[in-house]
């Protein structure tokens, strides 16, 4: 089968350039909102299709680079300086010579698909007229849109030489996106010999319908008869319906609509998809059935998958190591690949992980108990700023976890402060075990007297008379101390409801928060 191996736009949505390669199976789109994810998948999508009709559709001012074209109405407006928009998707090697060849932005002999917005030459002095006007608006009705291979074919969406589907699941209940997904996967089932033969059979139907049930109707009439429509707008394709039990998906709710969808494309009859492009498949699903969803993608092959999510488990269940990060301050996509194959193991099967939202930080605490992350944010903010103004995340995540955050804030150079307990030997807990992490972007925040063993313990010694005057009361086996350990959330939620300046910060704690402010 044909797969995607990258994809280079360039002037598109907002990416004035960007490449991203994939892998011939797996790939999950991360990204926090704007970062272009969905652009990937439906400048994809558009390419694939060959349709001019489709580009006009959505509109060439939806498609440029808004800050390309602001930047070009700013300057002299020169002609020969008009942004140009191109995407290119390069396929894996087809030895088809249809495919194959040089016209591509990079030079280099492989097979692929282009789409390019250029300005129409011929038209070049109507351009030139509307550019000198005062108020200029920019002139997208003047540029040409072309479908080519890589060797300078031209190419409609008739011959198809990459067979895609996509589902976008924030669409799931519109009309028409419904439409075009169970049109496509009609062709991707249906055998050529069957096709022909289905068409006119369905006209034979209609022709019938016309001659035997309007007949006695349009007998009566005189000069006007009834028909059915039989054109590109009214036929069998356009007709058909995707049913589950007789019932049309479209009357099922919108998780089971998303399920059906995915999984009828996943499904080992739709042998001509080449590639799926789903659109955060989380959408609509309980957690049940995003983990039958996840089950049937880890089972599929012979497709290529292009995923877009914001969930831990998609994320984490299919793989860190198939991930493809976004950010919306960079033109970079970052791969996961290298990163350890326990890791990865790891994160699949670790409870309640917070990964998508580790990934998504700039700027992360970690720490290891209900109790630190309680009282980290009110530590924070005693100076006045807030956590979401200085792009800083809380995160806990249990003391055996670190290292396999660490490993991804090695990797994407998130900077990190771990804030955990010395356990009564700080050098080999915190020194020692955490050597080969520390960097610019990973430190390690810890009490260095081994006496100080436990957050709770250090917070009683920095607020002792606090400390007594909440939790004395009432004590008469456990001390006050004792009674902290053992009630570790109880006793974080009581002074967090205090006055946020009586309650002091231990200093390891107060040097990893200045640290993660720098």
């Amino acid at each position: 089968m044909v797969h995607i191996e990258k994809v280079i736009l360039q002037n598109y949505k907002r990416f004035k350039t960007f490449t991203v390669s994939f892998l011939p199976d797996i790939n999950l789109l991360i990204g926090d909102n704007e970062a272009g994810k969905s652009s990937i998948l439906n400048a994809i999508d558009i390419v694939a299709s060959g349709s001019k009709t489709k580009v006009e559709t959505i509109g060439l001012e939806s498609l440029f680079n808004s800050e390309v074209i602001e930047s070009f109405l700013s300057s002299n407006k020169n002609y020969e300086d008009m942004p140009k928009l191109f995407i290119e998707i390069y396929l894996s090697d087809q030895k088809d010579p249809d495919l194959n060849g040089i016209s591509n932005s990079t030079g280099a002999l492989c097979d692929g698909l282009r789409m390019s917005c250029e300005p129409n030459d011929s038209l070049s002095k109507e351009i030139k007229d509307i550019l000198s006007q005062p108020d200029t608006i920019f002139p997208f009705e003047y540029y040409t849109i072309s479908f080519k291979t890589f060797s300078g074919e031209s190419f409609t969406g008739y011959r198809k030489y990459l067979k895609q589907i996509l589902i976008d699941n924030s669409q799931i209940n519109n009309e028409y996106a419904t439409r075009e997904y169970v049109k496509a996967m009609y062709h991707s089932n249906i055998k050529d010999v069957e096709k022909h033969r289905h068409k006119n059979e369905y006209r034979k139907v209609k022709d019938g319908f016309k001659s035997s049930v309007l007949g006695e109707l349009n007998n009566r009439l005189n000069d006007y008869a009834f028909g059915v429509r039989n054109t590109n707008k009214a036929n069998l394709e356009t007709d058909l319906m995707l049913t589950e039990a007789n019932i049309n998906i479209e009357n099922k709710g919108k998780g089971r609509q998303c399920f059906i969808k995915t999984e009828f494309a996943l499904n080992k009859n739709s042998k001509n998809i080449d590639a799926i492009l789903l659109e955060e498949p989380e959408n609509h699903l309980s957690h049940i059935n995003m983990k039958k969803l996840i089950s049937r993608i880890q089972e599929s092959s012979g497709k290529q998958l292009l995923i877009t999510t914001h969930s831990n488990m998609i994320s984490t269940r299919l793989d860190l190591r198939n991930s493809i990060l976004l950010n919306s301050n960079s033109s970079v996509a970052i791969h996961l690949t290298s990163l350890p194959g326990d890791t990865a193991r790891f994160f699949m099967k670790a409870p309640d992980n917070n990964i998508m939202e580790f990934i998504l930080s700039k700027k992360v605490i970690l720490v290891e108990g209900d109790a630190e992350y309680i009282l980290m944010e009110a530590f924070f903010e005693q100076d006045g700023k807030k956590l979401e103004d200085c792009d800083v995340h809380i995160i806990s995540v249990g003391g055996t976890s670190f290292k396999r955050y660490l490993d991804l804030a090695r990797l994407l150079k998130i900077k990190t402060a771990v804030v955990r307990d010395n356990d009564k030997d700080h050098q080999s807990t915190c020194v020692e075990a955490y050597a080969e992490y520390i960097s610019t972007n990973v430190k390690v925040f810890f009490d260095t007297d081994d006496s100080r063993s436990t957050f709770e313990v250090c917070l009683y010694q920095d607020n002792e008379k606090t400390c007594e005057d909440l939790f004395s009361a009432g004590r008469k086996k456990l001390t006050v101390q004792e009674y902290m350990l053992k009630n570790k959330a109880d006793v974080a939620f009581k002074l967090l409801e205090q006055d946020r300046a009586i309650v002091m910060a231990p200093d390891y704690i107060k040097s990893a928060i200045k640290w993660i402010k720098e």
